[in-house]
């Protein structure tokens, strides 16, 4: 891990009047860059050649655009030394960690990044100390895992990976070893999945209840957790498949990928925002003792709420989570006296920091 004492010298040199806020253009980089330029702060995406075209259409909020073959040059020396001779700061979304390797993150790229280094990697399920040891530490329920197909007793998300695209992972649902078998097969036949990583799929309990991603910031500069807003997630061959008559959906039985496309903005009921709250806080508690200095910035509880109002969380995003429909989130708006996304959270937490001569604390 690069020590967090090369960043913090890195960012000290910096000029406090030309700070870069820097990201890849995919996943939540319009969002990204609209907060930085909220803030009056220039901005830099590292686009893959072929991809750049929404970057260059949106020129209002981007100043300058760095084309790469493929992503994972963000890393290279030459990429390097030119991200910290304009004085950036790296903000790490999904498609970071996904395009680039966790080891090169961790070891070589010594860029300045916001939030937690050490803890991008978390998010993978099949790593130690992974979400899932978070959850625990943090008293936060997640749903049951599942040993194997013999082992079902209750309905059950089967998560695997694609086999076309292997960055995705598909879902299926089963009620029984029968059925698992019966809809692993017809998906393998499809070639949507292979048996090798049917072999590496994750099982879980299926949580019956409503779906809410909430999003959190954690400001170390103000030491305090807030609760930006919820989204809820738009899949392909889902939405809005259900709408469907169900004899029409019984017709077709199409095999539901689960697939995210988009999202939308929900809220929740004021009695349980106490609720929400707490797993935040508690997050951020169990994150501060088993990864110092803990989670910073951004971070998703992607959960269910049960009929009995219980949360269970099923997923956490320990970065940027991609919810653009947060800009019109009610719940900025109580802090803050109008509603904005996480990117412009981002540059006031950075734009704090620099006023706070603290800008050190908000990087790794």
């Amino acid at each position: 891990m690069i020590p967090r004492n090369e960043i913090a010298s890195m960012v000290k040199s910096y000029d406090p009047t030309a700070l870069t806020i820097c990201t890849l253009g995919s996943h939540s980089a319009l969002d990204i860059m609209d907060g930085a330029k909220e803030e009056n702060l220039r901005t830099l995406v590292a686009c893959q050649r072929g991809r750049e075209r929404p970057y260059k259409a949106f020129r209002r909020i981007v100043d300058q655009i760095m084309l790469l073959e493929k992503f994972n040059e963000i890393t290279t020396e030459n990429n390097q030394q030119i991200m910290r001779a304009a004085n950036v700061i790296f903000v790490p979304h999904r498609s970071f960690t996904t395009y680039v390797a966790y080891d090169s993150i961790e070891n070589d790229f010594r860029i300045p990044i916001f939030g937690s280094r050490s803890m991008l990697r978390t998010e993978e399920r099949n790593v130690p100390r992974n979400q899932y040891f978070l959850l625990e530490k943090a008293g936060i329920r997640f749903p049951k895992r599942i040993s194997s197909s013999t082992q079902i007793d209750r309905p059950v998300i089967v998560k695997v990976m694609e086999a076309k695209r292997g960055i995705e992972r598909a879902f299926f649902t089963s009620t029984s070893e029968k059925d698992f078998e019966e809809k692993a097969a017809r998906r393998i036949h499809a070639g949507i999945i292979t048996q090798e990583d049917l072999n590496d799929a994750l099982i879980e309990e299926l949580i019956i209840g409503t779906y809410f991603n909430f999003n959190f910031f954690y400001s170390p500069i103000k030491n305090e957790v807030e609760f930006l807003g919820i989204d809820r997630r738009l899949q392909t061959n889902l939405n809005d498949f259900v709408s469907l008559p169900a004899s029409q959906q019984l017709e077709m039985d199409p095999d539901l990928q689960n697939i995210e496309i988009g999202h939308m903005p929900a809220t929740i009921r004021e009695s349980m925002l106490e609720k929400v709250f707490e797993i935040g806080e508690r997050f951020v508690d169990a994150t501060k003792t088993e990864y110092p200095p803990g989670i910073i910035g951004p971070f998703a509880l992607q959960s269910a709420v049960t009929k009995d109002l219980e949360i269970v969380v099923f997923d956490v995003s320990p970065r940027v989570p991609g919810s653009p429909v947060l800009a019109m989130s009610p719940y900025t708006r109580y802090y803050y006296g109008e509603s904005f996304g996480t990117g412009r959270r981002i540059a006031m937490e950075i734009k704090d920091a620099l006023k706070g001569e603290r800008l050190h604390e908000v990087v790794t």
